[in-house]
């Protein structure tokens, strides 16, 4: 698995809000304690809030946000759009800009962070990573608007491109990786798909109307009772 792939399903398993050891966080990916110990530090120093120490275990303490500036979806996209492109540009100058810019971006983060952010997710994911799934952002958000059906063709690491059916219902940003979270057709559940990671994007003509369990709030209420502090202290 590469890094980028690691350090993404981290912040899956982290954003249930919930205390993971970093013994268990490496039995479940497959790697030493020393490596997950060393990818909470990338994570953290990205700008993701996690908190946590060694020995005692890691969390997500906050959605990513900027306020004050409180900028839409659609402005954060525009934003990251323009940092992509700034930050594979051969001119060292401009990327020595984007950099500053990233900085002053970081500066209005959330401050309940455990560390300083470095760069604004400069050490985890490359732009041109991200950068594969921008082109398939205006469809997502206008069926998310629409209540569209989607067919994507989906390559997830280490396994064969499948195709399915979905029902987004949102995007979300993390640290330069941008997801659909969505009611999957053919898994019958809530799926979380990174966008950069979708190979092709139909728009079907069938629309879908909000059904008791599939929606985004049903979703919300599934995470909510996930981290709820009966199950934390179980």
């Amino acid at each position: 698995m590469r890094r980028t792939d690691r350090l993404f399903d981290l912040v899956l398993v982290l954003r249930d809000g919930r205390l993971h050891r970093a013994e268990d966080l490496a039995e479940r990916l497959g790697v030493s304690v020393r490596t997950i110990y060393r990818d909470m530090d990338t994570l953290a120093l990205s700008g993701v809030p996690v908190a946590g120490e060694r020995g005692l275990g890691y969390m997500m303490t906050s959605p990513i946000t900027l306020p004050p500036l409180n900028l839409t979806l659609t402005e954060l996209e525009a934003l990251h759009l323009g940092m992509a492109v700034v930050g594979e540009a051969a001119d060292e100058e401009l990327q020595s800009a984007a950099k500053s810019l990233s900085a002053k971006i970081d500066a209005v983060l959330p401050e309940d962070r455990s560390q300083p952010p470095s760069g604004w997710g400069f050490a985890v994911y490359p732009f041109k990573d991200a950068a594969a799934g921008f082109r398939h952002m205006p469809a997502i958000r206008k069926a998310i608007r629409s209540r569209q059906k989607l067919q994507i063709s989906y390559a997830a690491p280490d396994q064969p491109i499948t195709d399915r059916i979905i029902r987004p219902l949102q995007m979300e940003y993390w640290g330069r990786v941008w997801t659909t979270t969505c009611w999957c057709e053919e898994r019958a559940d809530f799926r979380v798909f990174r966008i950069d990671r979708i190979r092709s994007l139909k728009m079907l003509a069938e629309l879908f109307v909000e059904e008791q369990g599939k929606s985004l709030s049903d979703y919300l209420e599934r995470e909510r009772q996930r981290c709820a502090p009966s199950e934390l202290s179980a």
